[in-house]
């Protein structure tokens, strides 16, 4: 009865889709606003199996859609888990220097971070150590004091109730068929977008990629770590590097690998010769050994004896674009008058997922 003739369909029930549902029903009271999610249960894939980290949106060019979001992102979500008394812990983070060729680097992610209006701090080593005694930072480092950590799935259950209290028909385990005779379709399938986006005839000159991300759990108790440990970032790739991560227990991590699908990305690393690079990089991380060694370049004490255990791999739905052989580095998306695809909702996509929303409701309704 849900799908008949629905005002607006939203394809998967991840962080996206489901911001997307509240924030059209938001605008359109009387609207039926139906999910469609193939899975039994939500947050099966990239909305449940990331780092958890809300991160405060210094890392992105500030002319990007990440920047514009990631600030008022955080704020939000945030907000959200404190007024529904959701585990989240509220460490901060330090991104540190480890030698001097990355001094550059690291002014640049505090010149963006101060156009991008986040609240952030250029420290000394000693500051940084007076935050976390166990910090090596060579010189300088960045304290960033609105990074958190939450539970995903903990999240996501809320956003779940949250979607059905307020009248959204949230459909578990039911893909995609066909268009059900909406009045507007909303693609936020996350790793099948690409796929569902050509049935509209969008995503031509796209692939998705889906990367493996691992993390190796430690053995030390709660509170080993008072705050996230960063590396300064490759500007080459999308992601932020080996680090410490603190998760909402006080327990830390580290990771991730950011491994490339072998096999069906196989002819877009043999094109694209820094993806090559990355890959053989990946090769090495596969080695528990290797993680420890790059984590401990950021904080002393970091021994291979307390990293045992691997934990659930992540997983990261990135966009390729097979024009410019390159991965893509921001939001993606693709509409028309009867349908819009988010093809591209990369890192930080949880943390911007609130504010991203509106903006996609928003750009539904100026169609």
């Amino acid at each position: 009865m849900a799908l008949t003739r629905p005002d607006f369909l939203v394809i998967g029930a991840g962080v996206i889709g489901l911001s997307v549902a509240r924030a059209l029903k938001r605008r359109h009271r009387g609207a039926r606003v139906v999910v469609l999610e193939k899975e039994p249960r939500v947050a099966v894939h990239a909305s449940g199996r990331n780092s958890g980290v809300l991160h405060a949106g210094f890392y992105y060019s500030p002319d990007s859609l990440k920047a514009r979001f990631t600030r008022t992102g955080n704020a939000l979500l945030t907000q959200y888990c404190l007024e529904r008394k959701l585990a989240i812990r509220q460490c901060g983070k330090l991104v540190l220097a480890t030698c001097e060729e990355e001094l550059p680097r690291l002014d640049e992610l505090h010149r963006r971070g101060v156009a991008n209006g986040v609240q952030l701090s250029m420290i000394d080593a000693d500051d940084a150590r007076a935050i976390e005694p166990r910090a090596k930072a060579f010189q300088r480092a960045i304290w960033s004091p609105t990074t958190s950590t939450v539970d995903p799935h903990t999240v996501m259950d809320s956003l779940l109730r949250d979607a059905r209290d307020e009248g959204i028909d949230v459909l578990l385990g039911t893909p995609f068929s066909g268009h059900h005779g909406a009045g507007f379709v909303v693609n936020a399938a996350g790793l099948g977008a690409v796929a569902i986006a050509q049935q509209f005839g969008f995503a031509r000159h796209y692939r998705m990629l889906p990367f493996r991300g691992a993390y190796v759990l430690s053995n030390e108790p709660a509170g080993a770590l008072r705050t996230h440990l960063y590396p300064v970032p490759d500007p080459r790739f999308p992601f932020l590097g080996v680090h410490l991560t603190v998760k909402v227990d006080g327990t830390v991590k580290i990771g991730p690998t950011a491994r490339p699908p072998w096999l069906t990305g196989a002819r877009l690393l043999v094109m694209n010769r820094e993806l090559r690079q990355h890959a053989w990089a990946e090769l090495r991380k596969m080695s528990r050994a290797h993680l420890v060694t790059l984590a401990s370049r950021l904080a002393t004490g970091v021994r291979r004896a307390d990293y045992t255990r691997w934990g659930t791999p992540g997983v990261r739905a990135q966009l390729y674009d097979t024009r410019r052989n390159a991965l893509e580095m921001d939001f993606v998306i693709e509409r028309d008058d009867r349908s819009l695809h988010v093809l591209n909702a990369v890192s930080p996509g949880f943390t911007c997922s609130f504010s991203f929303a509106e903006h996609i409701a928003g750009m539904i309704d100026s169609r």
